[in-house]
């Protein structure tokens, strides 16, 4: 495929290669994309953002809608083009397509309803005699800079409600998964989006990345990654607007009242989706001591029959890791912790990219399973005292975007949403939970700012006051 910017495809000198994980065969090639190409983005951009803001919120809302209809008549293809260059199961692959259509159409919904308020400014000592209210207008031009493991969904949560917003956007997907995105801005120009309001790149994230974020005709920018990557690009950014979607990893606390099937079904599920490559994965998990080997007991049969294989295959459940050095990460990780104490309940040996559906029981804290993001298709679990102790482990971390707890006491349920420091609290679910209509974020260095079109697009818009003198 080619590259998008300048209201026109177009080549590069250099190029990259785009491989199914699961093979390493070649799935396409794209442009590379540099700092200049940057830069030509932005001069056509600039002029798509006057368009955008021109242009009345009903027709952004029909572009929104046509190119709703242009998913669903693409959706088979979306959905492979999602699994042959991510990896995940083509069955994910699919719920993904139908998650990315249902954002564009909350996107195109939300288009309509951008309003202000009005103040009775009578309230104050001065405000005789005068009336006001506000207005949101669009930022100008949107970066939305992407991660790999949802291609298409987390493009259009940024891209949706940028174009609702009406602004221009500069999309930077990942390298790893670059074809979702253009496809998907294919689908936008022919749903009649101005060729000028958009521009795809994809290339080296440090050169890009530097090339967008210091660049003052950028008024927002929109990150989904890791925390490492979100920090360096809020030193970058200077005196702009930032959404940051950051690392985590995610406890879930069964305590001893809790229905342990659904718990440790739960957890299957969450734990190994994308082969644990999701932000909001389960990579903790507390149990109470009276239930821990009952737990572990529910929780490796359901493991145990996830099907690994070509994520190509309807019959799939387990798809290889994006890269095969992550694979690698995850391994070292595992044996690192083995060597400090825990103990392999299943799986742990690593294949290539392959990397197989993994329990690791009798975790501390101090391990690196505990406190980073693994980022990969494995569950650290820990026993537990009470609830105090459960909701303190919860907390020991650096990040807070979800958690859940499994428990049939209403009180503990509630001290728990109330005490544990997270930005999507599950009760008698785990931390994998996302309706794409919810406001999303996380606290601490799990970012700043919500998604969900709703929410993102007040993040993509500014407000103005207006004061009305009168008589």
């Amino acid at each position: 495929m080619k590259l998008f910017f300048s209201a026109r495809w177009t080549g590069a000198s250099d190029s990259l290669e785009v491989t199914n994980p699961f093979d390493g065969s070649l799935v396409d090639t794209v442009p590379k994309a540099s700092a200049e190409h940057v830069r030509q983005a932005l001069d056509t951009l600039v002029e798509g953002a006057k368009a955008m803001r021109a242009m009345p919120a009903f027709e952004r809302c029909e572009i929104l809608r046509r190119a709703v209809a242009g998913m669903h008549a693409r959706a088979a293809e979306l959905a492979r083009t999602i699994s042959a260059e991510e990896g995940k199961p083509i069955t994910e692959g699919r719920a993904e397509v139908e998650r990315a259509i249902e954002t564009i159409s909350l996107s195109a919904d939300e288009a309509k309803r951008l309003n202000g308020e009005s103040f009775p400014l009578d309230a104050a000592p001065n405000g005789v005699g005068k009336f006001g209210f506000t207005m949101r207008v669009p930022c100008g031009i949107v970066a939305a800079i992407t991660p790999f493991n949802f291609p298409l969904n987390l493009v259009c949560h940024k891209v949706g409600p940028a174009i609702a917003g009406g602004n221009a956007v500069l999309m930077k997907p990942a390298s790893d998964t670059p074809l979702s995105a253009l496809k998907l801005v294919e689908i936008l120009l022919e749903a009649g989006l101005p060729e000028t309001a958009i521009a795809c790149l994809v290339g080296a994230g440090k050169e890009l990345g530097e090339a967008i974020c210091t660049d003052d005709r950028v008024r927002k920018i929109s990150f989904t990654g890791s925390d490492e990557v979100g920090r360096a690009i809020c030193r970058m950014a200077g005196v702009k607007r930032v959404t940051m979607e950051l690392g985590s990893n995610c406890p879930v606390i069964v305590m001893d009242d809790a229905d342990l099937d659904a718990a440790a079904a739960a957890v299957s599920k969450s734990g190994y989706a994308n082969a644990g490559q999701v932000c909001i994965s389960t990579q903790r998990v507390y149990t109470s001591h009276k239930i821990h080997g009952d737990y572990l007991d529910a929780l490796k049969a359901k493991v145990e029959k996830l099907v690994p294989g070509d994520q190509l295959k309807d019959a799939t459940q387990l798809g290889p890791m994006v890269r095969e050095d992550d694979a690698k990460r995850v391994e070292s990780w595992i044996n690192e912790a083995v060597a400090d104490g825990a103990k392999v309940v299943t799986g742990g040996k690593r294949d290539g990219t392959r990397y197989p559906a993994t329990i690791l029981d009798g975790v501390t804290q101090d391990m690196k399973v505990s406190r980073d993001e693994l980022f990969g298709p494995a569950v650290a679990v820990r026993k537990c005292g009470g609830i105090d102790e459960a909701i303190r482990f919860a907390n020991d971390t650096r990040y807070g975007l979800a958690a859940g707890i499994f428990t049939r006491d209403v009180d503990r349920a509630m001290r728990f949403a109330r005490e544990v420091d997270a930005g999507v609290l599950n009760i008698n679910g785990s931390s994998q939970y996302r309706a794409d209509l919810m406001p999303y974020g996380g606290l601490k260095h799990s970012g700043l700012g919500k998604e969900g079109p709703k929410y993102a697009i007040r993040e993509m818009t500014e407000e103005k006051m207006v004061v009305m003198h009168l008589g």
